[in-house]
């Protein structure tokens, strides 16, 4: 039993009997709670939404979000120590070969979306995708590695139709911020979540009342308290000389689930985009091959 049971185990007598059937439930399939919104959670474990949050503070967390952390956590932390014999994520100088540092490479990736996708939360990935649905303008903002992934996103939500920004340049981004309003949406991509340039956007975007959406590392860090909606990634990555690679991963996993989410909601508008765009790129490379 981990030491989150422990503790749901030991406040059971004092709390609630709603909050009661939300620990039950808790502690027979604790994995559901990154699986399932809180309406599902509360409908089947036969309680409220209320008994769940409620439950949460009774473990001494401020919700649901503090509960899924301390379980995350935990599960890491626990699965690191069985796995360490196995599987090593270190630094470049330390291979010997090519075939280990393509087995590190395999490994820190694989371990970069099972630990990202045990954050997913569904009810942020349904409003996340919602606001940038309704917005006017989508104006995506990152940096170095982070501004990889922002490119990315870019060019995807570009080819189904939407207003969309970004700059790699960011004298042309500090226009996108300066000029962005209530009805505009941006989402700010930064690993660390510390990053100058991404923290002086997010401010400034408040200023705007632009609706911020972030995507960054797992932690209490600077991004994460500026932004409206949090989306969540983590990854094994070695801070040393290597640079950004199994985040990079992890931050495309979570924007790409975000454009599938604002795709699927939004299909009969883009379907009709997503043709005529095919159909060009076919017909251009067509065209350069019969050359």
């Amino acid at each position: 039993m981990t030491g989150i049971e422990l503790k749901a185990k030991s406040i059971y007598p004092e709390i609630s009997k709603s909050e009661q059937l939300a620990a039950d439930y808790f502690m027979k399939s604790k994995e559901d709670i990154f699986k399932y919104p809180l309406a599902a959670l509360a409908e089947m474990s036969g309680t409220s939404q209320g008994a769940w949050v409620r439950f949460c503070k009774s473990m001494g967390y401020s919700g649901m979000k503090g509960l899924k952390k301390a379980v995350f956590d935990e599960t890491s932390k626990s699965t690191a120590s069985v796995n360490k014999p196995t599987i090593r994520f270190t630094d470049i100088e330390d291979f010997a070969s090519v075939s280990a540092m393509a087995e590190n490479v395999c490994n820190s990736y694989i371990e970069a979306i099972r630990m990202t996708h045990r954050l997913f939360d569904e009810e942020l990935m349904e409003t996340a995708a919602q606001h940038i649905i309704r917005a006017r303008t989508v104006n995506l903002f990152g940096v170095g590695a982070s501004g990889l992934v922002a490119s990315d996103f870019y060019q995807k939500l570009l080819r189904i139709g939407y207003t969309v920004n970004y700059a790699s340049d960011y004298h042309i981004a500090f226009t996108f911020m300066a000029t962005s309003a209530d009805k505009d949406v941006a989402v700010l991509f930064s690993n660390s979540g510390e990053t100058p340039e991404i923290l002086e956007a997010a401010d400034i975007l408040k200023e705007n009342k632009t609706t911020v959406i972030g995507i960054t590392r797992h932690s209490l860090n600077s991004l994460a308290e500026k932004c409206d909606h949090v989306l969540y990634m983590d990854s094994p990555e070695i801070y040393k000389r290597s640079g950004a690679t199994s985040s990079r991963i992890a931050q495309l996993l979570l924007s790409d689930i975000l454009f599938t989410t604002v795709a699927n909601h939004d299909y009969a508008k883009i379907e009709n985009h997503l043709e005529k765009s095919y159909s060009i790129i076919k017909v251009r490379s067509k065209r350069t091959k019969e050359k």
